[in-house]
C-alpha cells in the first residue's frame, strides 16, 4: 500500500505572495497547504501539490487542523504571532510554548539555540528539558549533538556580582547534569562545536536571537515548539522567506 502523502501547514496573515513563492519554490514530496484569509491569496498554475485553505481565521484553521491530524506539522508563517500561539496554547492544553530555533550566522554556520523567549528557560530544570529534546532536533537536522551552555562571565568574573555568580553556577550544573560543556560567556568558542547552545536566561537569549537575525546578517530559520505533541514550527514575519522553515518542518516528520 503506498503511503500516504504528508502535508504540510503553513499560515499567511501579510506578505502572502512571500508564502507562497516558498511554498512553490521549496523540494519536497509534501502537499503544502497555505492558510489564509478568503480572497487574499493565489496559487500560481504548475504547482499542484500547493493549495490554500481560506477562512475568516486562518491562525485558529491552521491550529485546529494540526490538532485534528488534518494537517501532520504546522508553520506559523506571517500569521500574527499573538492570535496564533494563543490558539496553540488553548489547544494543546498548556500555559506556555518552549521553543528551540535554528539560527544561522552571516558566515553560514547553522545551529540550534534556546531559550529564545523571554518567559522560557529559567530554571535548571528548564534547560535540562530543552537540552534533551533539542538534542533529538539535533539528531534529526544533522547537526552536532554537542551541547554548550552560556553564563553570565567568565571564571575570573566570580565575585563581580550576585546575579553573575549565580548564572555561572547554574550553568556549571546544567553542563554537569545534561553532558553538556559551560563555554562560560563566550559563545564564539561554543559556535565552533556546538550543535545547541543554551542560553543563561530568556532574555538574553532573546536578546542574542534578535542580534545575530535582525541586526547581524544572520538567519532565523524556526522554532520548533517542543512542549506539545505536535509539530510546530515558530516563525518570524521579517522572514526573508520560508523555504528553510518548510525543510526544517519536513525534516521533523521523518
Amino acid at each position: 500500500m503506498q503511503a500516504a502523502v504528508k502535508k504540510i501547514g503553513i499560515g499567511i496573515g501579510a506578505d502572502a505572495e512571500k508564502v507562497i513563492n516558498s511554498a512553490c519554490r521549496v523540494n519536497l514530496p509534501c502537499e503544502i497547504v497555505c492558510y489564509c484569509r478568503t480572497g487574499t491569496a493565489k496559487v500560481p498554475s504548475g504547482h499542484p501539490r500547493v493549495r490554500l485553505a481560506e477562512s475568516t481565521t486562518p491562525e485558529s484553521a491552521l491550529v485546529a487542523d494540526l490538532m485534528a491530524g488534518t494537517i501532520d506539522v504546522a508553520v506559523r508563517g506571517t500569521l500574527p504571532a499573538n492570535a496564533t500561539l494563543q490558539a496553540l496554547k488553548g489547544a494543546a492544553g498548556v500555559d506556555h510554548l518552549e521553543r528551540i530555533a535554528l539560527l544561522e550566522t552571516a558566515g553560514g554556520k547553522k545551529f540550534l539555540f534556546a531559550p529564545v523567549g523571554i518567559d522560557e528557560g529559567w530554571t535548571v530544570a528548564d534547560k535540562l528539558a530543552l537540552i534533551k529534546k533539542g538534542r533529538a532536533i539535533a539528531r534529526r537536522i544533522g547537526l552536532p549533538e554537542k551541547v554548550g551552555v552560556l553564563s553570565g562571565g567568565r571564571f575570573g568574573d566570580v565575585g563581580r556580582h550576585p546575579r553573575v555568580d549565580r548564572s555561572m553556577a547554574d550553568a556549571e550544573l546544567v553542563a554537569k547534569l545534561g553532558d553538556a560543556v559551560h563555554y562560560e560567556i563566550l559563545i564564539e568558542d561554543a559556535i565552533e562545536s556546538c550543535g545547541l547552545i543554551i542560553a543563561p536566561d530568556g532574555i538574553s537569549g532573546n536578546l542574542i536571537f534578535r542580534t545575530l537575525a535582525l541586526l547581524g546578517a544572520g538567519h532565523g530559520h524556526g522554532a520548533p515548539v517542543v512542549n506539545i505533541d505536535r509539530i510546530f514550527v515558530d516563525t518570524s514575519r521579517a522572514q526573508p522567506d520560508y523555504t528553510n522553515a518548510l525543510l526544517l518542518a519536513a525534516s521533523l516528520l521523518e
